[in-house]
């Protein structure tokens, strides 16, 4: 579903402001990058599907 590099849009804002997303790890967990303060943050396949609204870009 998600890849390397996309870029995606979560539903609800991180407390640094910031909704926008980058995929840097994927495999049994996602590891995603918030694009505005950098914390990363590590999910598993359900939770990423259900905090993202839309994927804004991919990587080709």
């Amino acid at each position: 579903m998600f890849s390397l590099g996309d870029v995606v849009e979560t539903k609800k804002p991180h407390p640094c402001g910031g909704s926008k997303w980058e995929i840097v790890r994927t495999g049994a967990d996602y590891k995603i990058k918030c694009l505005t303060c950098g914390r990363l943050v590590m999910l598993t396949p359900d939770e990423l599907r259900k905090r993202v609204k839309r994927v804004l870009s991919k990587e080709e």
